[in-house]
């Protein structure tokens, strides 16, 4: 008798059991995203945390979402509510649980997005 018919469990390599990544699946989820990122706006510069260059990464699982992002000043007095609106924002596009991870990076105007930077009349 086999161990499976034992068991009743089927031995599968480890390979079988990490969920398939769908590269396409999330390149759209990730648009999807940064398209409801562009809602939450830094009050003080009066742009989204997407055109001031602040969200530096995002990170997909079949569950959740990571993303880093960075602050224009480490003592920006409304980071605490730009992070939780971040969270929100992704957890409601992704539709699955995300996490705001605060990046190590200095901010500096060449992260903007060009047509915002050049809003500012700043070219790069």
């Amino acid at each position: 008798m086999s161990d499976e018919a034992k068991t009743g469990v089927e031995n599968k390599p480890a390979t079988d059991v990490e969920p398939k990544v769908n590269l396409n699946e999330y390149s759209a989820l990730e648009e999807k995203v940064r398209q409801a990122l562009r809602e939450v706006y830094d009050p003080e510069l009066g742009m989204s945390v997407i055109e001031l260059g602040l969200i530096r990464k995002l990170e997909f699982s079949p569950d959740s979402v990571n993303v880093t992002m960075i602050l224009t000043t480490p003592f920006c007095p409304y980071g605490p509510a730009l992070v939780e609106q971040v969270r929100q924002k992704t957890q409601e596009a992704a539709e699955r649980v995300a996490k705001v991870t605060m990046g190590l990076e200095m901010w500096e105007p060449s992260m903007m997005e060009d047509q915002a930077a050049a809003n500012w009349g700043l070219y790069y």
